[in-house]
Order: C-alpha cells, then sequence, then structure tokens
C-alpha cells in the first residue's frame, strides 16, 4: 500500500472526524474515569485513565444516598415532559396557520416568531420571578415549566416543515369535509412525526440541562432538577468526593444519551427537513 494512498481524501476527512469526536468525547471518557475510582486514586501523583481499583458501585452508592437521585430523576422527566408537550400543542397549530392558511397579519407573525428567537430567557428573568413570587408559585412544577411553554424555536421548525408539505394533501382533507383543527390533528401531526422527534431531542436536552432558571425559582430539593441537584450534592459535604460526584453526573447524563441514541434516525430525519415521510 503506497503512502499516497494512505493521505487520500477520504482518509483524511476520516480522520479529522476522528480527531474532532475525540476532542467531544474527551471529558465524558474523563468523568467515567473518575466515576470509577476511589478517592485516594483521584488525588493520587498519578494519572491514569483506566482505574486500578475499581470503585464505580461505591460511588454510585454514595450518590444516591446523599442526595434523593430518584426524585431529581423524576423532577427533571416530569418538567421536561410538560414542557414539551405544551410546546408542541400550541407550536404545531401555529405553525400550520402560518404555513398553510392565508391572512393579514401572516408576515407580522413570522416577523414576532423571528425577533422572539433573539430574546434570551435572561431578559425576562427578573419580570417572571417578580410574578410567580407575588403569585406564591416559586418552588414549584409550574414556575419550573411555564416561562418556557411557548417556544418560537419550535414554531420556527415545525414552520419550515410544514412548508414542505403539499398543499394538495389539505386540499384534499378539506374537500373530504374535514375541520382546520381535524387536519392538524389527523393529517398533519401524523406527519410530523420526524419534526416533533426532532424538537423533542432540542427541548429536552435544553430543559434537563438548564441550571439557570432552577437556580432562581426552587428554594429545595423536592422540586429540584438533576443540574441543581448536583449543587446540593456539593454542599452536603462531598464537594472533595470528586469520584461520587462525577458518578451523579454519570447518572444525570445517561438519560439524555439514551434518548438521543433511540431517537436518532428521527432527529436526523426532521433536520433534514425533508417534507412527508413515507
Amino acid at each position: 500500500m503506497s503512502l499516497l494512498s494512505l493521505i487520500s481524501p477520504r482518509n483524511l476527512r476520516l480522520a479529522l472526524l476522528s480527531l474532532g469526536a475525540l476532542v467531544f468525547l474527551a471529558p465524558y471518557i474523563w468523568m467515567l474515569s473518575t466515576a470509577a475510582k476511589s478517592r485516594e486514586e483521584i488525588f493520587s501523583s498519578s494519572l491514569s485513565l483506566w482505574p486500578h481499583h475499581w470503585a464505580l458501585w461505591e460511588n454510585l452508592g454514595k450518590a444516591f444516598s446523599r442526595v434523593p437521585m430518584l426524585q431529581l430523576l423524576f423532577n427533571g422527566v416530569f418538567v421536561c415532559a410538560l414542557i414539551f408537550f405544551v410546546q408542541v400543542v400550541i407550536a404545531i397549530p401555529c405553525a400550520y396557520a402560518m404555513a398553510k392558511l392565508k391572512f393579514r397579519a401572516a408576515q407580522t407573525m413570522m416577523t414576532l416568531v423571528m425577533l422572539g428567537l433573539l430574546v434570551p430567557i435572561h431578559a425576562t428573568a427578573l419580570p417572571i420571578y417578580v410574578a410567580l413570587n407575588k403569585t406564591g408559585m416559586l418552588n414549584s412544577y409550574f414556575a419550573l415549566s411555564a416561562p418556557f411553554f411557548i417556544s418560537v424555536f419550535g414554531i420556527f421548525l415545525f414552520l419550515q416543515f410544514f412548508r414542505a408539505m403539499p398543499d394538495d394533501l389539505i386540499s384534499a382533507a378539506r374537500l373530504d369535509g374535514m375541520s382546520e383543527a381535524a387536519i392538524v390533528s389527523r393529517v398533519i401531526v401524523p406527519n410530523a412525526w420526524p419534526a416533533v422527534t426532532a424538537f423533542a431531542i432540542f427541548s429536552v436536552v435544553a430543559h434537563w440541562n438548564d441550571l439557570f432558571w432552577p437556580l432562581i425559582v426552587v428554594t429545595s430539593t423536592e422540586r429540584a432538577t438533576p443540574p441543581l441537584g448536583l449543587l446540593f450534592f456539593r454542599a452536603a459535604e462531598a464537594g472533595d468526593d470528586y469520584g461520587a460526584l462525577m458518578a451523579a453526573t454519570l447518572v444525570v447524563t445517561l438519560p439524555l444519551v439514551a434518548a438521543f441514541l433511540a431517537a436518532q434516525r428521527r432527529f436526523i430525519e426532521g433536520i433534514t427537513l425533508t417534507g412527508l415521510k413515507g
């Protein structure tokens, strides 16, 4: 095999992609390595990825005993599911109306959606916090979820997907006597699963990993989400026990990795926005 064949464009691309993958995976590899090490080995002078003494189960036991890990995971799942459900219920009809219905305010609504993409949660955090505080709703699931019920990114994503759907399909449904609500529920939604899955990945990852908003509205572990629970873990006299802390981080990270791997195919279909799927 000649040297020229080894440095072909294809091999160079593979090498570059492999290097990039290694860079992105390095923090996770180090997290796994630290989670499997004992406290003494972590602070030893020798540096190795593979632990000499396997302490993963011991660190996992510490992670589940020092903080209510199951409660944290339940809070994260419940909040993410509630946010995603309401976002989809609101975003799909809005996107359908702007993509397939003709009315005067369509262009204005599209402009507002684009402007909404530019407004970060930090800009509206203070007035929302004051409103929730005056109504006594802080430290609740509603306080964690309500500010994210309307997703302008979700509206924009579904809008692009619905524009690729053939108008003949919707016209045929109207000729059959279906109302606009029936068209959305029986025609649009069944064909929009790739876009729904893609948006689900974006929504769940963003709100599962969110620390800024839970840190403001949550004051106890009963309503804490997983990232906030890791802060409580460090506050529980375990700040220097990095093995247990990395084990807790591993538990928090695994659901996202599993969800993405399970929905990977649909996620790619939704991102490409190729329209109707068979």
